[in-house]
């Protein structure tokens, strides 16, 4: 749960419904939307008005990174996709600038551990004011 304004979230164990157990995780203002990493391990939220890509690790219930990224990132759920260079990748667009933003999602593959939770590229657009990103399986 996003308690957007606070720059909060809340982790929510719904394994016994009766007793609820909430974790809350410290991250940046305001949060947004976003998504799974491929792993499902990883969720990712857009901080929007700081710029940034909140990473949250659920098994541990704990915040795994912070990552800068250009003006208001947009993600929508994000995309996942395997980048021939910089290995597993969650793609967001952003609201004030003109580019997606690549973050690597390979912490524990030593291929690409020193992408992990970083920009690993930014792909320039023709304008500013991307909504969402998403990839299609066959592609």
């Amino acid at each position: 749960v996003n308690v957007k304004e606070t720059g909060l979230i809340q982790l929510v164990d719904y394994s016994d419904i009766k007793n609820l157990k909430t974790t809350t995780i410290e991250s940046a203002k305001f949060l947004h939307d976003g998504g799974w990493d491929a792993s499902k391990r990883y969720f990712l939220v857009a901080a929007n008005a700081s710029n940034k890509v909140a990473v949250v690790d659920t098994k541990e219930g704990k915040l795994a990174a912070l990552v800068d990224t250009k003006k208001i990132p947009h993600p929508g759920r994000g995309a996942n996709f395997v980048h021939p260079q910089f290995g597993p990748v969650w793609a967001t667009g952003h609201l004030g600038d003109d580019v997606v933003t690549l973050i690597g999602t390979a912490p524990d593959d030593p291929k690409f551990k020193q992408n992990a939770w970083k920009v690993a590229q930014e792909l320039k657009m023709p304008g500013s004011g991307n909504l969402f990103v998403k990839t299609h399986p066959n592609s």
